[in-house]
């Protein structure tokens, strides 16, 4: 166990101190104890490290706000322990830590294994709705419906204790460091990149995952060069949980047969040998499908990004405060007429005014919410009040600049935008399901 400064993350080792190190990192709204049935034996050969994200298992409410944050914590919490180079596993957004680690840090991964992960997980507009289901209602939905992202159906009849377990868990975790891990998530996206990876990397899902499942694992396998691909019958998201057995038997393969030896460098850092034997495979509690590494193919040529201008700029920021769905639509629909107007709105208000430095997104989404209700532009407002949700600011905090509106600039005007906002709080704050 570890006490934990605020730029690392909460710790626990287990296996001999002399090891080769072995990271394990969790998914979203789990501790490090979903790794507890892999720890018996990967602490044979292993020194094993097991994490916990901010806010989670009892570790300090800090909130990380990227994966790339995530990944320079456990960089410092393995400074501080004297690691250099290590072995990586990770599932969901732990896998996406440790992709990022590759990309940032490939002297410092020697083998790399991405369960239950993704290049881009779901999409950003998805991510974002968790925040705002959290913020007006706290962990509970997230609790009561893990559950079934996490496991089969025939698993969560036959073990409720550890279902039981699994709605307490994401219940105690901190809801600020849930949000800021959707966000994260919501910015991931390595598609491009993955082509740079150089650690050995194993893919592995299970076959019946939902969240990110076997074609999302093969997305991988295919921009990573040499990658291999491992399914896990009757596992879903969590399948280091659903089915250890057969986990472990494929991480202990990967990791003793793929250790990449430290690169050459002028870093001073010293290879961590490999093991010398290779461990006697485990007979699996059920039957797995490890695949041979995809077909090489050649990633599609990535130009080098010029910096972006203002109707770059300005669209990112359009498809971050009002959602990709909301772009989409708005960009379908347009026709030719409408045309350069959607490129000036786009570079000048998007692309300089909400780029500027001087307002946080919160407080634009707020006056724009003001300025919006006073003008009676109440389409306008709907889709503003969806976008000041997910920037952070809650029911309660509309319902002030909505009351200031009315004050100021008119009751009626203030009415009319408490009809619209207050339907589209509902309809964005009631849990799915």
């Amino acid at each position: 166990m570890s006490e934990t400064p605020k730029n690392t993350l909460q710790y626990r080792s287990d296996g001999p101190e002399d090891a080769p190190v072995l990271v394990l990192g969790p998914s979203l709204g789990t501790t490090w104890h979903m790794w507890d049935r892999q720890i018996p034996e990967l602490a044979g050969t292993w020194r094993v490290v097991r994490f916990d994200l901010p806010g989670h298992g009892g570790a300090p409410a800090e909130p990380a706000h990227s994966v790339a944050e995530l990944g320079d914590r456990l960089i410092a919490t393995l400074d501080g322990l004297g690691v250099q180079r290590f072995g990586y596993a990770g599932c969901s957004i732990g896998g996406a830590i440790g992709a990022d680690l590759a990309l940032r840090h490939p002297h410092r991964v020697a083998s790399l294994a991405l369960v239950a992960a993704s290049p881009r997980f779901g999409t950003a507009d998805e991510f974002r709705q968790r925040g705002v289901i959290v913020r007006a209602n706290g962990m509970d939905p997230m609790a009561r419906s893990a559950p079934e992202r996490w496991f089969t159906a025939g698993y969560a009849a036959a073990q409720p204790a550890i279902v039981e377990w699994a709605v307490q868990m994401v219940r105690t975790t901190d809801p600020a460091c849930y949000i800021a891990a959707c966000e994260a998530l919501a910015a991931f996206d390595i598609r491009a990149e993955l082509g740079r990876i150089t650690a050995p990397t194993l893919a592995l899902v299970g076959a019946e995952d939902r969240v990110t499942g076997p074609g999302d694992a093969r997305t991988l396998v295919a921009g990573i060069p040499g990658a291999g691909l491992a399914v896990v019958p009757g596992a879903s998201h969590l399948a280091p949980v659903e089915q250890p057995a057969a986990v472990t038997d494929l991480l202990v393969r990967h990791f003793s047969t793929a250790w990449q030896a430290v690169p050459d460098s002028t870093t001073g850092l010293t290879a961590v040998p490999a093991p010398l034997a290779v461990p006697a495979p485990m007979a699996p509690a059920v039957p797995f499908a490890p695949e041979a590494p995809a077909e090489e193919t050649a990633p599609a040529p990535v130009e080098s990004p010029a910096s972006p201008d203002a109707y770059e700029l300005g669209m990112k920021i359009r498809r971050e405060v009002l959602g990709d769905a909301h772009v989409d639509a708005e960009t379908a629909g347009a026709d030719a007429f409408g045309t350069d107007f959607d490129e000036l709105t786009t570079r000048h208000a998007w692309g300089e005014v909400w780029a500027r430095d001087g307002l946080d997104r919160r407080t634009r989404a707020a006056v724009a919410l003001a300025a919006l209700a006073t003008g009676g532009h109440l389409d306008d407002l709907a889709a503003h009040t969806r976008a000041a949700l997910r920037a952070g600011l809650t029911p309660d905090e509309i319902k002030e600049v909505l009351l200031q509106t009315g004050v100021y600039c008119g009751v009626p005007a203030a009415n009319a935008a408490f009809r619209v906002a207050g339907a589209v709080i509902r309809e964005e704050t009631t849990p799915r399901g």
